[in-house]
């Protein structure tokens, strides 16, 4: 960085630091005072986690979604819409965000624009411009970060991510991740009928960034998933789970290509009721290219690919993580990577990874410090601590590449989208930059 550019980025950080309306900051000893945006399902789970903590404030545009929560905390102020929840909260010094996928970006962005510190529910984001911008933000305002994939804090999962850095089953070449997910409705192809709007819930502030659409039965208050407006579809709800092991163990970086090979039920207006989606990476200093497929609404890997884990489990699990290497496969039938499997090549079979020799510290030592849990790094980080371990730096990334599958599905099924990383568009298929960087609605933007 040039000593212009270096000033000028100085200059607007220190402003930014500066402009912040808050008065004080919790110290390493004091209570963080938390204010909640999206306070049922994840949110209501996402504030209990953190009660040790002073939660001051609360928001959700849906009456019915955050009684429970208003319940627990009568204390606690209440507002509908965080814009002014932000503007008028001078106290607050973190917030957690567990709204529907849609309005992620834009409450995270004005919360670390005013010197706020940040936990956002998984995916991250909703585009793949949203997560380039979040993750400069965190590291412009210096707010402490972490996103909720859970799974990050669990030993088994920084386990593999030793075994597999240090060579375990050698250069990987393929990896396969599937779900179960949409466990809710998708494909469907036109909006639902209008509906009257429940009492307490105000449409237009759950809308937000979104564009108008009536309101109707059904996309709420869990199925907006499926919604390409509202969700991100199965990659959104689980990719940022199950590909955490591999993304962080392979140091994946950016595609060079992705392309959808076959979906069920394709439409306008909704994800696919199943999908296949491939992505190649290139070769990263010393490992080789990868090959990576993912796989939803119930479809997996061939026969072939999966018969080491047919012969353990009788059957090949709902959900899983294979990782093929020269040397050898690991698995985490695991959600979120805490137990994984290794079959080396001259193994008879997949074993645990708690017995198996090859998998020992004294072979392979540890390396990566073991978590003292997910929210309470984040709370540690926010107070002056280290980084917590899915930081917007990493979380960020891996949300922007697992993205990069829902701009497949919406580019077409069998249309190869050859992808530039730093450049966020693609060389071959320019329709894809519709997806990338959606237009917000007046009065949302940051």
């Amino acid at each position: 960085m040039g000593r212009r550019s270096f000033l000028k980025t100085a200059a607007l950080a220190t402003l930014g630091t500066m402009s912040a309306p808050y008065i004080m900051r919790a110290g390493a000893t004091s209570k963080l005072k938390i204010g909640v945006i999206g306070c049922g399902g994840k949110g209501y789970s996402d504030a209990e986690s953190v009660m040790s903590e002073d939660i001051i404030a609360l928001c959700d545009a849906d009456d019915r979604q955050s009684k429970g929560l208003r319940d627990k905390l009568p204390k606690a102020n209440y507002y509908k819409d965080f814009r002014v929840m932000l503007e008028k909260e001078k106290y607050l010094d973190a917030v957690i965000v567990a709204t529907p996928d849609h309005t992620h970006a834009p409450a995270a962005m004005m919360a670390m624009k005013r010197g706020l510190h940040a936990y956002v529910q998984k995916p991250l984001v909703h585009s793949v411009f949203e997560a380039r911008e979040l993750r400069k933000a965190a590291a412009q305002y210096k707010v402490a970060t972490q996103m909720g994939n859970q799974g990050s804090a669990e030993p088994g999962l920084r386990r593999a991510v030793e075994c597999i850095k240090a060579g375990l089953i050698g250069q990987v070449k393929e990896v396969h991740v599937w779900t179960n997910r949409p466990i809710w409705p998708q494909g469907i192809k036109d909006p639902l009928p209008k509906a009257e709007i429940p009492a307490g819930l105000d449409w237009d502030l759950w809308l937000g960034p979104a564009p108008e659409r009536e309101y109707g039965n059904g996309y709420l208050p869990f199925n907006w998933r499926g919604w390409y407006d509202y969700g991100t579809g199965a990659l959104g709800d689980m990719a940022c789970h199950t590909c955490n092991l591999p993304f962080r163990a392979l140091d994946l970086g950016y595609p060079t290509s992705v392309i959808t090979e076959k979906a069920e039920g394709v439409n306008s207006q909704t994800f696919p009721n199943k999908s296949k989606i491939k992505f190649e990476f290139p070769a990263r200093g010393n490992l080789a290219p990868c090959t990576f497929y993912w796989y939803d609404g119930g479809w997996k890997p061939e026969e072939d690919i999966t018969s080491a884990i047919a012969d353990v489990f009788g059957d090949i699990p709902i959900a899983g993580c294979l990782m093929i290497g020269e040397k050898g496969q690991i698995f985490s039938p695991d959600d979120y990577g805490a137990k994984f499997y290794v079959k080396l090549n001259e193994d008879e079979e997949l074993r645990d990874s708690n017995s198996h020799e090859a998998c020992k510290t004294e072979v392979i030592p540890v390396s990566i410090p073991r978590s003292i849990g997910h929210y309470k790094e984040w709370i540690e980080a926010c107070k002056g601590g280290k980084p917590a371990y899915s930081n917007f730096d990493i979380a960020a990334y891996l949300t922007e590449i697992i993205l990069l599958g829902c701009i497949s599905l919406r580019v077409g099924v069998g249309k190869l989208m050859e992808w530039d990383g730093p450049g966020m568009k693609s060389p071959n298929c320019p329709e894809a930059a519709q997806f990338v960087k959606r237009a917000y609605r007046k009065g949302w933007d940051w």
